[in-house]
């Protein structure tokens, strides 16, 4: 009987860094506590099933398909049963395609002895089998910025600034506290992909668009300013951190991937004395993805 694989991926929260990673600054991004699990088994033809958040049922087998597609073009992989089973938001900036792209690809591969990393894995192993993983990645999701994959793979919160390698982050006490009690608020799907968004900031930017360049030092200047909490007393740190979430919201409206709605709701967080952000690629038009809010 064919011997089945089963592997998952988080979904991920960026605390600051969207768009501006794209340009070079740095960002920071922890993993979520949302997941997909995915188990294959060699068959005779692909299968597809699901289980949880699927979304469009024919749109979210398409993009299995480019995943299966990316995998072969790296080896010779035989068809089968996936079943997947899903609880990270689709679409709306948690890193959804980027976790079932990892998760299928470990599942994948790890039914081809040659592909995978021994067990248990070295470290050696463990960075090649990464390698045909970001391999998929870069082909089904073109012109990513990295931090996806990076905190994803990982599976623990990071530091990521292009070109260099994602850093594991010891996050400050206040972030460990506000994350736990932090609340996700589904503002609907945008109607823009965000290869889309990326493009059309991209896009803004090269052509000297003046709103760009202030938000998207903004942006990466948050990560900076979330290192410095450490040193601060807790009252310190707790104000500091509610400003940082505060600037790099405007600056992200300034971007123009937020839309009224989302910045009513946000207001509303605010004059509570709270904060939140998008934590995504946001929306031209549509919604706004998925907003992480916190207390204060």
């Amino acid at each position: 009987m064919p011997k089945a694989t089963t592997a998952s991926a988080p979904g991920k929260i960026i605390l600051c860094g969207e768009y501006a990673v794209i340009f070079g600054h740095p960002g920071i991004a922890v993993p979520a506590d949302k997941r997909v699990e995915v188990t294959y088994t060699p068959g005779n033809e692909w299968i597809i099933t699901w289980d949880g958040v699927t979304g469009d049922s024919t749109k979210a087998n398409a993009y299995v398909h480019t995943i299966l597609d990316a995998c072969a073009e790296q080896c010779a992989i035989e068809p089968g049963n996936l079943h997947i089973s899903n609880t990270i938001p689709l679409g709306k900036g948690m890193g959804s395609s980027t976790a079932l792209t990892i998760a299928v690809t470990k599942a994948i591969f790890g039914c081809h002895p040659e592909h995978s990393p021994p067990r248990p894995a070295s470290r050696t192993g463990r960075g090649a089998l990464r390698k045909k993983i970001l391999a998929a990645e870069d082909s089904v999701n073109p012109g990513h910025s990295g931090i996806d994959f990076a905190v994803i793979w990982e599976e623990k919160p990071v530091y990521f600034k292009k070109p260099n390698a994602p850093k594991p982050l010891n996050l400050p006490h206040v972030i460990i506290q506000a994350l736990q009690t932090a609340t996700l608020i589904d503002t609907g799907a945008p109607n823009e992909t965000t290869p889309q968004l990326v493009t059309w900031i991209t896009m803004r930017h090269v052509q000297g668009d003046k709103a760009i360049e202030p938000a998207i030092h903004t942006i990466g200047g948050c990560a900076l300013r979330i290192q410095e909490l450490a040193s601060l007393s807790s009252v310190e740190a707790q104000q500091m951190f509610t400003q940082i979430i505060r600037d790099h919201h405007r600056a992200q409206v300034q971007l123009g991937i937020v839309n009224a709605q989302t910045q009513s709701l946000i207001e509303q967080i605010e004059q509570k004395g709270g904060c939140a952000k998008v934590i995504g690629a946001g929306g031209r038009t549509g919604g706004s993805g998925m907003v992480i809010a916190f207390e204060n």
